[in-house]
């Protein structure tokens, strides 16, 4: 693992959009038996997901995340130096949807990019960020950036698929970042192993299986796999096993990193995969209930934006005052990365609806 420090930024805000829509496991009918799905629901943590109508967009959600931070933070449009798309499901194959959200939110010229991260995105998109934050001469004000992270989820699951559609939600966020000299240090962790990447994975929609056929259209029995192909595959086993393999590791390696112990915490911010294997972990690595928020119930598992999901689900009052925190992403790569920050007094972090 790699592990890294960086003084002199902090995070002012942070928003969250939802779709407002809202399915429960009952209205999926994929489980007939109201007992089955009591069963499921308390194993999983999660008992309704908010999921994207077709055509809204996590670059959307993000948007209107981001319009609702600046204007809670009062920055102006044109005083963004950096903006970031973490998602899986951007707008288009080409160009960045970064570059497309830079116009669509009326900013000045600014660098941006997308990263192509998922579990891990947010920790990782938080990392780069500040590190060119770092890097930035801006004259007569700090350097400034919006980290967008989310994922529209659900547009990729096999329809019937009883192992994924339970499981995830759709969620975009916004969270602002800014140069200060006064601002504590911020610790970061990660690591990547490819040889996973087969346990979570859409085979078919890029380059090496593309969907568009090269000369002639696919046969029949070749579309009807490019379309099974193009949904998400979940192997759950090796998920939950990558999970207790890497996480504990992470946790122990982040706080030696940081040069602190969990007692120096105030929240331990986990992607949040399901409940069962959260609890799992968080017992496994010893960390009391109440430093480990769970955020799944209503939202389910929302990809790159589940950490600032949890933040402003249940800790939206809680950083009226500083607080010291640990957000860590794992998952599809598999990739992983922690990231150990200082955070308040900020506004209070809000989630929205997408009508």
């Amino acid at each position: 693992m790699i592990g890294t420090r960086l003084d002199g930024v902090a995070l002012r805000g942070l928003r969250v959009a939802v779709p407002a829509t809202i399915r429960s496991l009952e209205d999926e009918g994929l489980i007939d038996s109201e007992a089955d799905r009591a069963r499921l629901a308390k194993s999983i943590g999660i008992n309704s997901r908010h999921v994207a109508r077709p055509g809204l967009c996590t670059s959307d959600l993000c948007q209107l995340a981001a319009e609702g931070l600046l204007d809670q933070l009062g920055w102006a449009r044109d005083g963004i130096d950096v903006l970031l798309f973490v998602s899986q499901s951007a707008d288009y194959v080409i160009p960045a949807t970064a570059c497309a959200l830079q116009a669509r939110l009326g900013l000045g010229s600014c660098m941006a990019f997308d990263i192509n991260l998922g579990c891990s995105g947010y920790a990782y998109g938080l990392w780069t960020a500040a590190s060119l934050l770092k890097t930035l001469q801006i004259r007569g004000r700090p350097a400034r950036a919006l980290v967008l992270a989310g994922d529209i989820s659900t547009s990729k699951l096999m329809p019937g698929d009883r192992g994924t559609i339970p499981l995830f939600g759709d969620a975009g966020s916004a969270t602002a970042l800014e140069v200060d000299r006064d601002a504590g240090a911020i610790h970061g962790l990660f690591g990547t192993d490819g040889t996973g990447a087969e346990h979570l994975i859409i085979r078919a929609g890029g380059v090496r299986q593309p969907l568009v056929p090269p000369v002639v259209p696919h046969p029949p029995e070749v579309q009807e796999q490019l379309f099974k192909d193009a949904r998400l595959h979940l192997n759950g086993t090796e998920v939950f096993n990558f999970t207790l393999r890497q996480v504990p590791a992470l946790i122990e390696g982040i706080l030696a990193e940081a040069g602190i112990t969990a007692d120096d915490v105030d929240y331990f911010l986990f992607h949040q995969a399901n409940a069962f294997m959260l609890t799992h972990l968080r017992k496994k690595a010893r960390l009391p209930e109440d430093k480990v928020p769970l955020a799944l119930e209503t939202y389910g598992n929302t990809s790159s934006a589940s950490i600032p999901l949890t933040i402003a689900s249940r800790l939206a009052n809680a950083l009226q005052t500083p607080k010291r925190l640990i957000l860590m992403g794992f998952g599809v790569g598999w990739s992983w990365g922690a990231v150990k920050i200082d955070v308040g007094p900020i506004p209070p972090p809000a989630i929205v609806e997408y009508v």
